[in-house]
């Protein structure tokens, strides 16, 4: 399979370097250096995966990510010239799954473009049968990567489905912020860990009354209950 990447980035340097290095790769590409010109693409012929800059004339990274995450948990990495922790948390909080400063390292950018679609490939056992985990009224179809709460189906990003995959093979234990930051983001990731409680505040927006308990001073904890 050929992944398809959109890239939004209005410097002409930045587009050929980082095209060239995924089309090295083996990836399709399509470069854009306006949102509203990317919006074209996203209605027609949505890309597997799409990096965003922040600063673009006309309607920012940070907006066009919204409008993404608002209809699909297709993959989304931010690259920046901005270093604050804020515009990090920001990306993160509006759904991208990576951020990236610049100036970056095209392999490095490569290294996480390969892990993000690694992480979003369906999970199989040996049999290659349908793998199910339930935890109270929560159940995830691991080969599938679907998530079902309630008896409702919802739409989660590839972070939101790691992170509810870990707590429901160890219900009831504490995980340790770092702890989360190491399963989920991998253990390259150098950001703060602010990332996941951000994370735990959109997981419990989109599933009202999951029992996803603070562990004061710790982490976090999915706890189980005993249900007839």
């Amino acid at each position: 399979m050929t992944y398809h990447i959109g890239i939004v980035e209005d410097d002409p340097n930045i587009q050929h370097i980082v095209s060239a290095y995924l089309q090295k790769e083996g990836y399709f590409v399509s470069v854009f250096e306006q949102a509203e010109k990317a919006q074209e693409l996203w209605e027609t012929n949505p890309p597997d995966m799409w990096i965003l800059d922040i600063m673009l004339p006309g309607m920012d990274g940070y907006e066009f990510c919204k409008q993404i995450r608002n209809k699909s948990d297709v993959p989304i990495i931010i690259i920046s010239a901005k270093d604050e922790e804020i515009d990090k948390i920001l990306g993160l909080e509006l759904g991208s799954d990576d951020y990236l400063t610049k100036p970056f390292s095209p392999r490095e950018l490569v290294a996480r473009v390969k892990r993000l679609f690694k992480r979003a490939q369906p999970k199989q056992d040996k049999t290659n049968q349908l793998q199910k985990i339930t935890v109270n009224h929560l159940v995830i179809y691991i080969n599938e990567r679907q998530i079902y709460w309630r008896g409702e189906q919802f739409e989660v990003t590839a972070k939101e489905f790691d992170m509810l995959l870990l707590f429901a093979e160890h219900p009831n234990r504490a995980f340790s912020r770092e702890e989360l930051l190491q399963h989920v983001w991998g253990h390259d990731y150098f950001g703060s860990d602010r990332a996941v409680d951000d994370l735990i505040k959109r997981i419990r927006k989109k599933f009202d009354a999951i029992p996803l308990e603070t562990v004061w001073g710790f982490g976090y904890r999915l706890r189980k209950d005993d249900i007839e």
